[in-house]
């Protein structure tokens, strides 16, 4: 089994928060990956040495800073209740079908598997917990780091 039950999952309060709560279709498409299968998919697209972002080393392609753009504010439309959208500047360098399959890589024993159009709707919910999490799809290039200092990253992954 590769997957967590919503309703095992230890982090489920963020997507059922009475001040956010996620539509039940959305939620259904929202998928915790076991740690060992988190583990296998951040060995695979991540890293095979660094258990988290924040210890990235050489050898490491997220290691690399020169890959990285300038960061980008995502704090202020998170914080925003006018606005529910995911910032358009994200939506400019991610252009992906919103069928295509995404991991969000908390660190490497949590990881959750959802659909880009998912993660666009209720990415506030995602960012509650934003200590460096990773947003990749499957088959894609592009990734996003988020960052606590309420900014993003964007780069293309070898």
């Amino acid at each position: 089994m590769n997957y967590v039950e919503l309703d095992s999952y230890s982090r489920k309060w963020i997507f059922t928060h009475a001040s956010m709560p996620v539509e039940a279709d959305d939620l259904a498409q929202i998928k915790p990956f076991t740690q060992a299968r988190s583990a296998q998919i951040w060995r695979e697209h991540i890293s095979s040495q660094s258990p988290d972002a924040d210890h990235f080393e050489k050898g490491d392609w997220a290691f690399d800073k020169n890959i990285w753009s300038e960061s980008i504010d995502w704090q202020q439309a998170w914080d925003s209740d006018d606005d529910e959208n995911l910032p358009s500047e994200i939506l400019e360098l991610i252009d992906w079908e919103d069928n295509t399959t995404i991991f969000f890589c908390y660190e490497k024993y949590n990881v959750i598997e959802t659909k880009w159009g998912v993660f666009k709707r209720n990415w506030k919910n995602f960012l509650f917990f934003d200590d460096g999490p990773m947003l990749i799809g499957r088959k894609k290039k592009q990734v996003l780091w988020f960052n606590s200092n309420g900014t993003y990253k964007y780069a293309n992954r070898s």
